[in-house]
């Protein structure tokens, strides 16, 4: 199951990182705490929207540039995940029973 705020967590974790900024550092910038923003980035707290701004904002990334990237990773792991229609599935072994 793809939980949404795991992968908010993620994003927000590795924007963090690449910046090279500790995690009390964002967390002051944000007025948060600094376990608050840890549970954040680990997806175990749902953070709300005024929170994931104030933590956009203390890192520099416009919050729909964040959104976008969490929307990607969700198209993809929803992609990963989804059954294939039985049509499909009919049509695959079909075309590989015709190549043997």
């Amino acid at each position: 199951m793809i939980v949404l705020r795991r992968e908010l967590g993620e994003v927000l974790r590795e924007e963090r990182q690449t910046q090279g900024r500790s995690l009390r550092d964002v967390a002051k910038t944000a007025s948060v705490s600094t376990a608050y923003l840890s549970e954040v980035e680990r997806g175990t707290k749902e953070a709300s929207s005024e929170l994931i701004t104030a933590i956009c904002v203390a890192l520099g990334r416009p919050l729909s540039q964040i959104l976008a990237e969490v929307t990607s990773r969700v198209a993809l792991a929803e992609a990963a995940t989804a059954p294939v229609p039985l049509h499909e599935r009919r049509a695959k072994v079909a075309a590989r029973d015709a190549a043997a």
